[in-house]
């Protein structure tokens, strides 16, 4: 039914009233794996659920969502009455203690016993129950698209959001590949110094096998797959987020993809620069699958 991108949390909020009731309509949405629909219905009330859980099922794909609907009938429709089994046993309780010298029960006193009068609400016929049940069903669809246009726009939020922290990790890659042109040189220069600090007066080693050992770090430090595969998580993350829908699990599965990658450029790294660019781009990671947790 939904094609942009949502977050999992929100709330929204409907009250109404007739010449009888007052009501209040509030749902709430958390982060959850999959959809969870919990629902609260008024004493009487409980066939307004199958609706509610299929109109939240057509609104929403993930995310724990509570529904609670209260009905509060007003005093001029509630009718008091006694219970004369209880009136009856709490007179004769009071009288015994009367016959002992004490002071009569006073009404006030036998009428505050709990349970003594009793508070019912007046029964609905069933055309007034039917008009009823049809507006608060109109009111948790109007709640529930309430519910609905928050997430969006939370989704929204969050989506622009994730975009600049595409770029920032975009850029990061891209220094990270600069940094990697000049590492043969750099590895070569490191290695020889190594060698002449290690073999002192010694004659240095031939060229062609300083070129044999530096090449072999080379292999062992390469970085350009781990380079182009995060350029190419990269565009899959940006694609996700343009393409709307549900889209949760992908980035999640994203999100390892990128620190997978991140992780074995860190560890490949012989430059300190390398390493520093390799530990803010898993920062920057982390804050980019903190916010796509929260997206449906």
């Amino acid at each position: 039914m939904v094609s942009s991108i949502q977050s999992m949390t929100g709330f929204a909020r409907t009250e109404g009233r007739n010449e009888r009731f007052s009501w209040v309509v509030e749902c709430k949405s958390l982060n959850a794996r999959n959809l969870e629909i919990r629902c609260r219905m008024p004493q009487g009330f409980d066939d307004l659920e199958p609706s509610a859980r299929t109109h939240i099922a057509e609104r929403f794909r993930r995310g724990t969502v509570n529904l609670s609907v209260t009905l509060h009938p007003f005093a001029s429709h509630k009718k008091l009455t006694i219970n004369h089994d209880l009136l009856r046993q709490a007179v004769e309780a009071l009288r015994s203690f009367h016959e002992d010298g004490a002071a009569p029960p006073r009404l006030d006193a036998i009428l505050a016993i709990p349970g003594v009068i009793e508070s019912q609400d007046d029964t609905l016929c069933e055309e007034a129950r039917g008009d009823l049940c049809r507006i608060l069903n109109e009111d948790i669809e109007k709640t529930l698209s309430s519910l609905l246009h928050i997430r969006q726009a939370e989704g929204g939020r969050l989506r622009d959001l994730m975009r600049g922290q595409l770029e920032n990790m975009e850029r990061l890659v891209e220094q990270a590949d600069h940094a990697a042109v000049g590492l043969p040189e750099m590895l070569r220069a490191r290695f020889e110094s190594q060698l002449h600090e290690w073999m002192g007066a010694m004659p240095p080693l031939p060229a062609d096998r300083i070129a044999q050992e530096v090449a072999l770090l080379l292999v062992k430090s390469d970085i350009r797959e781990e380079i182009d595969r995060l350029r190419t998580h990269i565009e899959a993350a940006r694609e996700l987020l343009a393409s709307g829908g549900a889209m949760g699990r992908h980035l999640d599965f994203l999100c390892q993809e990128f620190n997978r990658e991140a992780n074995t450029l860190c560890s490949k790294s012989q430059d300190v620069e390398l390493t520093r660019m390799g530990l803010s781009l898993k920062g920057i990671i982390d804050q980019f699958r903190e916010q796509s947790q929260n997206i449906e």
